[in-house]
């Protein structure tokens, strides 16, 4: 009996957990289903009626059973009992299957089911070691136990009310909260290559630069026409806050050993849709002040020919075309400058003048260096890569729904607020009015903006609650006001005192606003 119920119950929640992955409105259908079980532990006369189908055929069973006798006879009785209890178990079981039709089937519903099958098997087994002294105290406690039934299932029929309204996850997203970010941080950098700086073995030539959609800065190069001089080729994206502070060094780099042969290029490898557009492009490098050139590489031909999957990234070639030193990510910026020395002066032994003394620069706004402090991790908004959203409602792809915040924010969570469009790369506001909050840990707060009309966006960012003043960053005034113009990331909070964990909060006063990561440094 109870290897009947375990198994037939398995193959149900599985199904279950399959209708609601392929259709949304299984959901629906689960509820309606939890509401007549509810509604069957409060009538008996309808859980007998629900139950009669089965209750006949395992009737049928049992007298085949009886015909049988032996083992074969035996197993075939377990089975029947098993459909028999069905006018007790059936609504109790129904429970649990509709529970792992809403939550999949996974190792909490599967040991429900088992508990559940053992549960039913020892009351019977106790009943029968006790005889007749055992089914008479099962007799005087089926009042009670109607009672039981009826308040379970006025429990049910609340709790699917609760479910229908949101108000379960509400509550939950008040107190069951973990923060993983930092447990999966450290398991990518285990399983993943390190990023990090190398030097390498004269071994690997310069692969072709060919495939750009648009080359900034410099007609087309190639590989062949940059024999003779050390070339460094940076991997970078216009709205990456790792590549925007690498900037400064790239450009006192480009400054200062241009004339002694050194050539950079920047490769633009898109992250984000709006990254392709020549024109956001262009006007990138304008405001960043990048003159040396730069290879629009919309779709990663160049990124796949170096086989990169870092931004920013750094291959550094001598005169030769060969490959002498490489770095994923920011930071060591003094070992790469002193490898560009040592490849100048392989190439040009004589053209040094400038000494072996190494840059000294300092970054504004977003391409300040990071502070040495934990941060929040970076946070993407569309569904493709997202995660810690607090918002209790059920996220709905590529679809205008609704979306609140809710009163405590817990360590690197966000929420929306409004109605909102998630799709895969952002979140965007198709009116004004709504917000976006993160209750984040940083010096820095950047968020990359955009508007997809095109029309100006007013925007207005709290700190606290409050207006930011001095904790401003370069994109608002120190009360807190500002406006998009371009799609490009936008630096929104620099704190000047105590760093720790804030909640920041954005509203947008003019519609077609879309949002599509933050970042923190």
């Amino acid at each position: 009996m109870a290897a009947t119920f375990t198994l037939l119950a398995s193959f149900a929640a599985v199904g279950g957990a399959w209708l609601v992955e392929v259709n949304q409105y299984g959901r629906y259908v689960a509820m309606l289903l939890l509401l007549l079980l509810g509604a069957a532990l409060i009538f008996p006369a309808l859980s007998e009626r629900l139950m009669r189908p089965f209750v006949s055929l395992g009737g049928r069973l049992q007298q085949h059973a009886d015909q049988q006798g032996n083992f074969k006879g035996s197993l075939l009785l377990g089975v029947a009992v098993g459909f028999l209890w069905a006018p007790c178990a059936g609504p109790i079981l129904g429970l649990v299957l509709a529970g792992a039709a809403l939550n999949g089937a996974n190792l909490y519903s599967a040991l429900l089911l088992l508990v559940f099958a053992a549960g039913a098997a020892t009351s019977l087994g106790f009943a029968l070691l006790a005889g007749g002294r055992m089914f008479k105290l099962m007799k005087r406690g089926l009042g009670a136990e109607e009672w039981v039934r009826r308040g379970l299932g006025i429990a049910v029929v609340a709790g699917v009310v609760v479910i229908a309204l949101g108000w379960d996850t509400r509550f939950l997203s008040q107190f069951s909260y973990l923060n993983t970010a930092n447990t999966e941080q450290k398991l990518i950098a285990q399983l993943a290559q390190k990023p990090g700086a190398t030097i390498v073995a004269e071994t690997l030539t310069m692969p072709p630069l060919t495939g750009a959609t648009q080359w900034l800065n410099s007609p087309p190069l190639s590989s062949e026409m940059l024999r003779g001089k050390v070339v460094l080729v940076d991997f970078w994206t216009y709205s990456c806050i790792n590549c925007l502070r690498t900037l400064p060094y790239l450009k006192a780099w480009d400054d200062k050993y241009r004339a002694q042969g050194l050539v950079i290029i920047g490769v633009h490898a898109p992250e984000f849709a709006f990254e392709k557009d020549q024109r956001n492009v262009q006007q990138a490098i304008r405001d960043l002040g990048i003159t040396y050139p730069v290879a629009m590489d919309n779709q990663y031909v160049i990124w796949n020919a170096y086989k990169n999957e870092y931004w920013p990234a750094h291959y550094l070639f001598d005169a030769n075309g060969k490959i002498r030193h490489k770095h994923f990510g920011e930071g060591a910026y003094k070992e790469t400058e002193q490898m560009i020395q040592t490849l100048l002066k392989e190439a040009h032994q004589d053209v040094l003048a400038m000494g072996d003394k190494l840059v000294n620069v300092a970054g504004t706004g977003a391409t300040a260096a990071a502070a040495n402090i934990e941060r929040s991790p970076e946070t993407y908004l569309g569904y493709a890569r997202q995660k810690n959203l607090a918002s209790p409602e059920v996220l709905r792809n590529d679809v205008v729904s609704s979306y609140s915040t809710p009163r405590v924010l817990k360590p690197n969570q966000w929420a929306l607020q409004g109605k909102w469009l998630v799709s895969e790369q952002s979140a965007a506001l198709p009116t004004a009015g709504g917000a976006i909050s993160y209750h984040f840990q940083g010096r820095d707060l950047h968020l990359v903006l955009g508007s997809r009309s095109g029309k100006p966006v007013r925007f207005k960012v709290t700190l606290d609650g409050a207006a930011p003043g001095a904790d401003h960053g370069v994109d608002i005034d120190a009360l807190g006001n500002g406006i998009i113009l371009e799609q490009r990331l936008y630096q929104l909070i620099r704190q000047n005192g105590k760093i720790g964990f804030h909640t920041f909060r954005i509203e947008f006063l003019d519609g077609d606003a879309e949002a599509f990561a933050f970042t923190f440094g």
